[in-house]
């Protein structure tokens, strides 16, 4: 019998606290809450966790010194899960090596795929797999498949090229200029946002029928699409 993954929880709002702890609960993994950051850090040095779900405004040391201080003693996974939902907040979280960012209020469906995928990605070897993920979504530029929540989709070749360019550099937005000369190799003209656009929609529709609880891929006006 496989040993279930080890997640800790860290928010000073104990009812969030909980409720993701049980929801880790009923979808198989062993967690452990914790309602400071000092505690969190103590637990994992005793006994290493195979995730972290950091809140980032908690009293005493907040939830990017614990990221920092985490990435001083190893690489395991961590998942900002706040109510601070400023670009800048995102950058700085991924700067401090988060791996991934979820905001509140927030789906339950959704956080434990995102645990869900990070654990997935951490277990396997670097060299073994050319499988990026990104908001549960796999791509596999080896093979030419993506997945979404494990059901494959049906891309055509331009769709998957831009889906593996958002999720390639997931969390940063990508400027619709540099989608288009990246996936059609060719310098951009007066019409490449309106292209790119076109062709996000369809992705959109196709990501929809498989889970339309939610938007997988942001528009940020003025820049572009972004995965995260």
């Amino acid at each position: 019998m496989v040993d279930a993954k080890r997640v800790c929880v860290c928010d000073d709002e104990a009812a969030i606290a909980d409720l993701v702890g049980q929801l880790l609960r009923e979808n198989g993994f062993e967690a452990h809450v914790c309602y400071t950051a000092p505690d969190a850090l103590a637990a994992h040095a005793e006994h290493p966790f195979d995730l972290v779900i950091l809140d980032i405004m908690m009293p005493g040391m907040d939830g990017f010194s614990c990221c920092r201080e985490l990435r001083r003693q190893s690489a395991v996974p961590i998942i900002f899960l706040t109510a601070k939902d400023e670009e800048i907040d995102k950058v700085v979280g991924f700067e401090l090596g988060a791996d991934d960012y979820v905001v509140k209020p927030f789906k339950p469906r959704e956080l434990m795929a995102r645990v869900k995928a990070r654990i997935r990605r951490a277990s396997q070897p670097a060299c073994a797999s050319s499988v990026m993920e990104a908001r549960d979504i796999a791509v596999d530029e080896a093979s030419f498949t993506a997945m979404l929540h494990g059901e494959p989709l049906t891309l055509t070749p331009k769709e998957f090229a831009i889906l593996a360019c958002l999720v390639r550099h997931a969390g940063q937005p990508l400027p619709s200029k540099d989608l288009f000369e990246t996936v059609w190799n060719e310098e951009a003209n007066a019409q490449s946002a309106n292209t790119v656009m076109v062709h996000v929609r369809h992705l959109r529709k196709k990501l929809a029928c498989v889970d339309s609880s939610q938007e997988f891929i942001e528009t940020v006006w003025g820049v572009g699409y972004r995965i995260g």
